[in-house]
This record gives C-alpha cells, sequence and structure tokens, in this order.
C-alpha cells in the first residue's frame, strides 16, 4: 500500500500550524529556533516555532571531530560560558604530519597557514553541544518533537513550500499497515527551513524541484568515520590536535585523518575519504582501521611496553559536504530556505562546519522573523543569502574555495598550492578553481583498478563492521518497510557486481549491503537496513545513482553517545 493509498483510507492527518517550522536539530536548525524566540522577546512579536528531529533525542544523530570555532555561538550567546555551555578543553597545541608508511614528519607550527590554527577553538562532543542548544531552545519556548522524522515535503496550489509531514509510524515490511499504526501529520509553517545535515532527503527533494543548483558547481562530498576512546592517562595531552594526511592513502585519493585529545583521557579519532575516489576496491572503512596502525597513531592507544591497552567507547560514521562556496545552491525558494550542511557551508580546509550552521540558521531566522512581522508568508527570503555574502563566513568560505579543486591534482601539488594560496596569499588566490562532476562519476571499472588487501582486524586496535556497528547503538524497527531503497533491483547485480565488483560492500561503514548467492548460485543484494547509521554514503556514490537514501521511523538509527 502506498502512501496515497493510506491517507485515502486513514486520512485526513492531523495538521499543526506554525510560523516557522524547523526540520533538523542539529547545531543549525536549533540556532534558527533560538534565534526566532530571541528576536520575538526582544521585538515583543509573538512567533511560534517547532523543530522536527528524527533522532530519539537532540544529538542522538550528531556526529562530528569536532573542534568548534565559538564565534557563531557567541553571537547567539554572548555568555554562553556562564551559561554552561559543553566547552570545556581549548586547543593547546596544532599538529600537521604527513604520513609515509612507516615515517612520519610533523610540519613546523609557524609554517601553517591561518586555516590550520586552533586557538580559541575547543574540542568538543558536538552532540553534547546540541544537547545543551536544545535545553536552551526549550528554555525560550521551541517546541522540539524528537523521534518524528520529516518523511515529504507539502506544497500550496501555487508550488510554494507549506510544511512537511511526518512519516507513518506501525507499517510493516510489507507496506501494509500493522495494528499499532499511526498515521503521520503535517506541519505548517509560513516557512520552513531544512537542516537535516549532510545529503538531506527533503533538501535533496527541494533543490530538485526548484533547480536550485543550476548556478554551482556539483556538490563534493567525504565520508569521516569516527571512533571514541580512553587511553592510558600517560599518553593523553589534553588539548592536543593532530591532523594528518598521506599514508594510507594513495597520492591520487584524497583523505586525511584527525586525532583530539579531549577532557577525561579521551581522544576521538577518524578518518575521512574523499568521495570522488577512483578505485572500487577502495574500502574507506579499512583505511581508517589501518591508518590506527602507523607508529605515529598507535602510540597513544599503547602502554610502555608496547601494549594495546586503550578501551574503544563508541563508533560512528557520517558523509560531510566538502564542496564549499563553489558548490552552494541556491538557498531559498518560495516558502522556505536551506541552513548549514543542508546547504554544504562546511569549511573544509578548516574541517569545520558547526559554526558554519550556527550563524547560517540565525541569519535565516533574522530574515524570517522580519518577513513574518511584515505580513509576508510562503515568499523568498532573499535577505537570508544577502546577509551571508555580506557576512565573516562568505569571507571565511571565499579564502578556502579552492581547498579541495587543489588535491584532484595530487597530495603534493595539492598540499604545495594550497600552502601557497592559503599561507602565502592568505587565501587570495587571484582565480578560482572549478569542478563539473559528481563524485560517483570517479568511480572505475574493477577491471581497470587493483584490488586492495587489508589486513584482518585483531579486536584489539582495529575491528570488523559488525563489532562496531553493535556500539554505535544503533536500532531500527525490524518490521518497518527497509529505508534503503532501489529504483531498479536489477542494477546491483548487472551493473554494479558487473563492472564495480560490488562497490557498496566496501564504501558501506555499517555492513548494510552485502552480496550473497542463491540457491541457483545467482547472486543477489542483501540490504541488512536495521545496521544502518544514516551516513548518506551509499546515496551519494552509488555508481548509477539507484540507491535512494529514504527516512525510516522516527527515533531509529544511531543513538551516539560522548560523540
Amino acid at each position: 500500500m502506498n502512501n496515497s493509498e493510506i491517507l485515502s483510507q486513514f486520512g485526513p492527518r492531523e495538521a499543526m500550524e506554525y510560523d516557522v517550522v524547523v526540520v533538523g536539530g542539529g547545531p543549525g536548525g536549533l540556532a534558527t529556533a533560538i534565534r526566532l524566540k530571541q528576536l520575538s522577546l526582544e521585538k515583543g512579536k509573538e512567533i511560534s516555532v517547532v523543530v522536527l528531529e528524527k533522532g530519539s533525542e537532540p544529538g542522538a544523530h550528531i556526529l562530528s571531530g569536532a573542534i568548534m570555532d565559538p564565534i557563531a555561538l557567541t553571537e547567539l550567546f554572548p555568555n554562553w560560558k556562564a551559561m554552561g555551555a559543553p566547552l570545556n578543553q581549548p586547543v593547546t597545541d596544532d599538529a600537521m604530519v604527513f604520513l609515509g608508511e612507516k615515517s612520519g614528519f610533523r610540519l613546523p607550527n609557524f609554517l601553517l597557514p591561518a586555516c590550520s590554527h586552533n586557538a580559541g577553538n575547543y574540542i568538543v562532543s558536538l552532540g553534547a553541544v546540541t544537547r545543551w542548544l536544545a535545553q536552551q531552545a526549550e528554555n525560550l519556548g521551541v517546541e522540539i518533537f524528537p523521534g518524528f522524522a520529516a518523511a515529504e515535503v507539502l506544497y500550496n496550489d501555487d508550488g510554494s513550500v507549506k510544511g512537511v509531514a511526518t512519516g507513518n509510524m506501525g507499517v510493516g515490511k510489507d507496506g501494509e499497515p500493522g495494528e499499532n499504526f499511526q498515521l503521520g501529520m503535517e506541519l505548517l509553517g509560513k516557512y520552513t527551513v531544512f537542516a537535516e545535515g549532510t545529503r538531506g532527503h527533503l533538501g535533496k527533494q527541494v533543490i530538485a524541484k526548484f533547480n536550485l543548483n543550476a548556478d554551482s558547481d556539483p556538490q563534493t562530498y567525504g565520508i569521516g568515520i569516527k571512533e571514541l576512546w580512553e587511553i592510558d592517562p600517560k599518553r593523553h595531552q589534553p588539548g592536543f590536535v593532530m591532523h594528518t594526511a598521506g599514508w594510507p592513502m594513495d597520492s591520487s585519493t584524497y583523505g586525511g585523518s584527525f586525532l583530539y585529545h579531549m577532557e577525561g583521557n579521551k581522544i576521538s579519532i577518524g578518518f575521512i575519504t574523499g568521495l570522488d575516489y577512483a578505485n572500487p576496491y577502495l574500502s574507506p572503512f579499512e583505511e581508517f582501521q589501518r591508518w590506527k596502525t602507523h607508529p605515529n597513531v598507535r602510540y597513544y592507544f599503547e602502554n610502555d611496553q608496547g601494549e594495546v591497552t586503550a578501551k574503544r567507547l563508541s563508533y560512528g560514521a557520517r558523509a560531510i559536504t566538502a564542496g564549499g562556496l563553489m558548490s552552494l545552491p541556491k538557498t531559498v525558494f518560495p516558502g522556505g530556505a536551506l541552513i548549514g550542511c543542508e546547504a554544504g557551508y562546511l569549511n573544509v580546509s578548516r574541517i569545520k562546519g558547526s559554526h558554519a550552521a550556527i550563524k547560517t540558521g540565525m541569519l535565516a531566522a533574522e530574515a524570517a522573523f522580519d518577513a513574518i512581522t511584515a505580513g509576508r508568508q510562503h515568499d523568498e527570503l532573499s535577505a537570508y543569502p544577502e546577509a551571508f555574502e555580506a557576512s565573516w563566513l562568505h569571507k571565511e568560505l571565499n579564502k578556502s574555495r579552492n581547498f579541495k579543486a587543489w588535491f584532484k591534482k595530487g597530495l603534493t601539488v595539492g598540499a604545495l598550492m594550497n600552502g601557497l594560496e592559503q599561507f602565502v596569499l592568505k587565501g587570495n588566490m587571484p582565480w578560482t578553481l572549478r569542478r563539473d562532476k559528481a563524485d560517483h562519476t570517479y568511480l572505475k571499472p574493477a577491471a581497470d583498478c587493483q584490488p586492495i588487501v587489508y589486513p584482518k582486524p585483531d579486536g584489539k586496535l582495529t575491528f570488523d563492521r559488525l563489532s562496531s556497528v553493535f556500539i554505535s547503538n544503533t536500532n531500527h524497527e525490524e518490521q518497518q518497510p527497509a529505508h534503503l531503497t532501489l529504483k531498479d533491483a536489477s542494477v546491483p547485480v548487472n551493473v554494479n557486481l558487473a563492472q564495480f565488483d560490488g562497490p557498496e560492500a566496501r564504501y558501506c561503514p555499517a555492513g548494510v549491503y552485502e552480496f550473497v548467492k542463491n540457491p541457483d548460485n545467482t547472486d543477489r543484494l542483501q540490504i541488512n537496513a536495521q545496521n544502518c547509521v544514516h551516513c548518506k554514503t551509499c546515496d551519494i556514490k552509488d555508481p548509477t545513482q539507484n540507491i535512494v537514501w529514504v527516512t525510516p521511523e522516527g527515533g531509529g538509527g544511531p543513538n551516539y553517545a560522548g560523540m
């Protein structure tokens, strides 16, 4: 039974009206809601705001390194420190290390460009920051609905966005309503702000419907895979930040790592692989595990006797945007706006996006507030992109607009040219590099590539996918329809397996996709949707764009702790 049939039998849906509907309870979405309520109090104008969050609670699905630049948070809450915001560990030292297979060279700090310096920034759990922001939002009167996934964009007769509908609950694998069926509800707003994060399911639809990316470069992405560890106090250096480039990536594949010393003898580590890689045999998950075995990295997990004594606490993965300013779509359309990583505001040269999400959320909120109090609705909030172009964030992103593009010319050229552009020219390169291909188009046929043999995990420092997913606390209701859908069920075997040797079994960091044999010895793709950590990599990297990620029931997915 499709959604139209369900609506005809069980509808109509309950509808709730607000001035602003915010889809996504991350830092950007919450900043939007908070700023609207702040303006409401300042100006004495009542504004109703609702935030929909598909996770079980705000912060449950948030995954980031993370080093946070507090510039935007300070604009939102000048006294955030006195208010108890969980920014507790300032950065004390930066290290940029270029790795060979057994060697490592640390670039002297005086040669680091400004974008690589983190003085004044904080190592944080972005999930904890998000939970804190949610509390501030609720204190201001924002309604937050956790466990409610926005599944459908709703339109007015004139084509403008009028809100969203949440997904139906209690639908079985066969698509039929079960005994616990509950119809979704409609959240209607004068303006709807999409803040779903990278490759948002609804944002993707809105971009396509309004052709918002007609004048921008194709977005480019990376997959970030992260673990949280507790290590020997002797190896812990609170506030120390290390980034690496080079091994285990080859010189033509974009990638790099982070290792951040948090408070309480904890470190967050992660590896980012550009999703424009060419070799279908490459596995971002295994590259991350392999990276941990490098002597310069392994040191932090061992005791003085060389034994791995550190304890892995959590695991997760999430795609990030990396196209920067040149890949930004138009961010407004009739009835709404895109903010944060939904649009692609992350600064890849700084590996930071939370400050951009908060800032763009604030700018969208200010534009929406002025429009609503002037009696407008469902039109374009043109004041938002105008304010962005006049902001410090635009200036920051403009300086790093070529960063990722240089690395398409190889690690050595990329490092040298970014050094010239960022260190010598201070981001003022007189020309702009453009791209015209989406990430999935770079994948080469398996016959043209060398297979990569990865070492088996030892269960102490390196691990397999399933044991990793287990500590991400991922859970989906088993009887719900799979939220990983195929446009054509024959493509995985006839195209992906035949031409690319089934890359989905390798680029997924959660063991969702595996090719298995049928009784007649033919192949089929098995989708273990219950493992999905909502990273969106499959939606991005599938070579034929045959996989479409749709929202599962609200409350499902990972439940990250300390991440």
